[in-house]
């Protein structure tokens, strides 16, 4: 990978961190206790041979977790080594990014409100969209500023999302509309209150993750003028999806 997206990468860590981080030869285990694939996922860190994969699927099973693999830029031997053992490929992921300057707007002041520890309500609205407990505890895992961001429209709550920073990149994870309030420009308004938060921070730029089949997410990040800088995919060995 570039060193560009070597940073990218350490935010994503850093703002949705795994509960532990455990290393065996050149992998990278993540132990995530139901918080998703992100943080349950494994990675190469160093030079690895076809000899050292059972070890690596040995290590997620002790955890409970799936044989699941987090694959980068650069990383084709092992893309087409897992292929030939029968894991396949699930959520490729589009890393976008865009100057916070670019997003930043003047809001009324309960548009977004930031709240951190997130308040009932928004755990409400998260677990409407399926982001329960251990994600919430992912949120929590997080070290850097932070914050929960609540959105309103007519006096109530319809939507949430949780931002942090590491370093100059502030990262956007969980944004979740209510169903009622959705293609009403709630979202961007979302990520402008995000941008907004994140330039008090003196943030520099600001990131999203996109399943890339998820069209409306897609569409309105890009309209937002938000572009791809990056991507990953897992590999899931068959059976298991």
């Amino acid at each position: 990978m570039s060193l560009r997206e070597t940073a990218l990468f350490d935010a994503i860590e850093a703002t949705w961190p795994a509960a532990a981080l455990h290393s065996h030869g050149p992998w990278l285990v993540r132990e995530g206790r139901g918080g998703g694939k992100r943080v349950s996922s494994v990675s190469a860190v160093r030079d690895w041979e076809p000899d050292d994969i059972p070890a690596a699927e040995a290590a997620l099973a002790k955890l409970g977790q799936e044989p699941l693999f987090q694959l980068r830029n650069g990383e084709a031997a092992l893309d087409a080594e897992l292929a030939a053992r029968g894991y396949d490929v699930i959520d490729p992921v589009d890393v976008l990014t865009c100057p916070v300057a670019a997003l930043t707007a003047d809001l009324g002041r309960l548009d977004t409100i930031p709240s951190w520890p997130p308040l009932a309500v928004q755990a409400e609205i998260w677990a409407s969209g399926g982001i329960g407990p251990a994600r919430l505890a992912v949120m929590e895992r997080a070290t850097g500023p932070k914050t929960a961001l609540m959105g309103r429209h007519c006096n109530r709550p319809i939507a949430t999302g949780f931002i942090a920073c590491h370093g100059p990149i502030a990262m956007l994870h969980a944004l979740e509309v209510v169903p009622e309030a959705r293609r009403q420009g709630i979202a961007r308004k979302m990520m402008q209150g995000a941008a907004n938060w994140a330039a008090r921070q003196n943030a520099r730029e600001i990131a999203v993750l996109v399943v890339q089949t998820n069209e409306a997410a897609q569409s309105l990040y890009r309209s937002l003028g938000m572009s791809p800088e990056s991507h990953y995919f897992y590999r899931i060995k068959k059976g298991h999806a």
